[in-house]
């Protein structure tokens, strides 16, 4: 016997929230640097942000280390 199809709509909503969530983190307010004193300090500092991020996707989407 077939199951019934489940009805997944709370958790795309929720699903939905999170993404926005997340791509809020991402684009708010040039992560805290004034664009007119931005210096190399700060360009250290968002490599290490890009640095973690990748982590975080290659897990998300199995690739890098994650890749198999």
């Amino acid at each position: 016997m077939r199951k019934p199809a489940r009805d997944n709509r709370k958790a795309i909503d929720v699903f939905i929230a999170r993404k926005a969530e997340i791509d809020a983190m991402l684009s708010e307010n040039h992560f805290g640097a004034d664009p007119d004193k931005v210096n190399w300090g700060d360009v250290g500092t968002l490599e290490d942000y890009a640095r973690h991020l990748r982590r975080i996707t290659d897990a998300a989407f199995r690739e890098g280390e994650h890749a198999g």
